[in-house]
């Protein structure tokens, strides 16, 4: 039941995050922490939502889970890295580091995203396959 309920959270969490950032809610631009856009930590939300729903999906020791777990390390540093990487909270960057960091965010994103997907259906066929088995 308690898995459940994480499950449910992590999609909660990934989903409400994926439609603010979608729809261009004006709380994104809500400065906190020292002038952080509420949108950048929204983002790291969603991402660390949807890789732990991922995980919380997969059968446990699967090359799934393993991956998984990895995409989530991955997403609960994505907002961190770069604070060290920019030096400072205003997250800026240029030229090739601005680069990099934007083309590993959308890695991650789609990595995340795919791992996602995968532990849907995954989690469906087991059901199912357990449903028929019965």
């Amino acid at each position: 039941m308690l898995r459940a309920v994480a499950i449910v959270v992590s999609l909660l969490t990934f989903a409400s995050s994926l439609t603010c950032l979608v729809s261009g809610a004006a709380i994104l631009e809500l400065p906190i922490l020292g002038g952080l856009p509420f949108g950048n930590l929204l983002a790291a939300a969603g991402l660390c939502g949807a890789a732990a729903a991922a995980v919380l999906l997969t059968a446990s020791g699967s090359l799934l889970r393993r991956l998984a777990v990895v995409a989530l390390v991955f997403a609960l540093a994505w907002l961190p890295l770069p604070f060290a990487l920019a030096g400072s909270l205003a997250l800026n960057f240029s030229g090739q580091l601005g680069t990099a960091w934007l083309a590993g965010s959308v890695l991650l994103q789609v990595l995340v995203t795919v791992l996602l997907l995968l532990a849907l259906a995954s989690a469906l066929l087991s059901k199912r396959n357990r449903a028929g088995a019965a």
